[in-house]
């Protein structure tokens, strides 16, 4: 008996000290906020988090900043019980800004920093036996190859060539698997028609139709979709070396019902620049603004951006274009709010309420991520999902998620 109670007491410990482990583990390094934000960091009994507010004041004018010159500096100290040091916290601390949000459609062409493994299949080669030349080599759907023997690879065009030089010998493979840079060795197959081939599908572009959220105008910035672009095979995130923004022409627009996502359908041929993109995260695509006439925005309205704590349950809007040219605000209600939500897109519940947007769109349709959310004046959010099996409702993103985005934007 006492020997059951010793293990329960012993799996019990042990089970706590995981759960601060994991606890410490998902406290970040490093945080950025805006003045007047609150700090909202989930801890476990005994854990206290201190900042240093007299480093927050007297370093006004630290010059080290590498996301704005403006911005402050400060430290939060976490402990266990105020005696033992677990961690420190370095914060930024943005400047409140203005943007101007913007709920036109837009084209997005992106350009992958090297190739995006999408698929594989067996080669046929010169003695009409099927071959795997990619088997245990430990490269798989969602990697992106960056290197053959030593060359750096960005197109299909560059592997296909580069591959077929080495003449059937193996070839170094270097490749990027979930943020870490692997190795491999591949003998590419000859074909009947005397090419070599790694048995590897590849793609290096990607391209689409999104929302344009919001345009800030002191750094002369955008922030678009509010989730990344993710590859239509693998699913995950596109890994970008750079992108093009372009106007778009509206060509159709499907409505959407239960269980059957809504969509707009654009075409991004023959349009006019708007300008470059630099980053595809999972908040958002960012770049800069080259042409801002084809944005076709009125540079007065700008807005301030709202801290999660002035954000309210109940009536907003949002801005959205489903006519060419064209955009309109449409009444919707906020639902819920996850104030302590840093990790993923899903900062807010809405609804969409107005009979006009419901007529046309039947609510939230594929095209539509990125429609700015408007609540007291102030840019709230971006619309970034639906609800499948209910159109009328879906998730935004907090508005001080995508702007501390796009200020790490150079």
């Amino acid at each position: 008996m006492k020997k059951t109670i010793t293990k329960l007491l012993l799996v019990f410990f042990l089970m706590i000290i995981y759960a601060y482990t994991l606890a410490i583990e998902n406290i970040p390094n490093h945080l950025v906020i805006f003045e007047g934000e609150e700090i909202s960091i989930k801890t476990l009994l005994g854990m206290q988090i201190k900042m240093d507010t007299q480093t927050m004041q007297t370093l006004s004018n630290y010059n080290t900043s590498t996301i704005d010159e403006k911005t402050k500096k400060a430290n939060l100290q976490v402990s266990l019980f105020d005696n033992v040091s677990l961690k420190d916290v370095n914060v930024d601390i943005l400047p409140r800004t203005k943007v101007i949000p913007v709920g036109s459609i837009a084209g997005v062409k992106l350009y992958t920093s090297g190739v995006l493994v999408v698929g594989m299949s067996e080669i046929e080669g010169m003695d009409n036996k099927k071959h795997k030349p990619y088997e245990n080599t430990g490269i798989k759907e969602g990697d992106t190859i960056t290197q053959i023997n030593n060359v750096t690879i960005s197109s299909t065009e560059q592997l296909m060539k580069t591959v077929n030089q080495a003449q059937g010998q193996p070839v170094k493979v270097k490749y990027i698997q979930e943020e870490e840079t692997k190795e491999c060795s591949i003998e590419p197959v000859q074909t009947s028609s005397n090419e070599y081939k790694l048995g590897l599908w590849v793609r290096d572009s990607a391209a689409g139709v999104g929302t344009v959220t919001f345009y800030e105008p002191s750094s002369k910035t955008f922030g678009a979709l509010g989730h990344g672009i993710t590859d239509i095979d693998t699913e995950e995130l596109i890994h970008i070396a750079s992108g093009e923004f372009v106007t778009t022409r509206i060509l159709n627009i499907t409505k959407g019902e239960s269980g059957t996502p809504g969509k707009i359908q654009g075409t991004v041929e023959n349009q006019q620049n708007i300008g470059k993109i630099y980053k595809n995260s999972k908040f958002g695509i960012y770049g800069s603004v080259d042409n801002l006439a084809s944005l076709k925005i009125d540079t007065s309205k700008e807005m301030e951006v709202a801290l999660r704590e002035e954000i309210e349950l109940g009536k907003a809007t949002i801005l959205c274009c489903l006519d060419n040219q064209k955009v309109e605000e449409y009444e919707i209600e906020i639902q819920k709010i996850y104030k302590e939500n840093n990790y993923n897109n899903k900062s807010m519940q809405i609804k969409v309420t107005d009979e006009r947007l419901l007529e046309k769109t039947g609510g939230i349709i594929q095209g539509m991520s990125g429609s700015p959310v408007i609540q007291n004046g102030k840019f709230v959010g971006a619309v970034t999902h639906v609800l499948v099996n209910n159109p009328q409702e879906g998730y935004a993103v907090f508005g001080d998620i995508m702007l501390k985005q796009s200020k790490e934007v150079k």
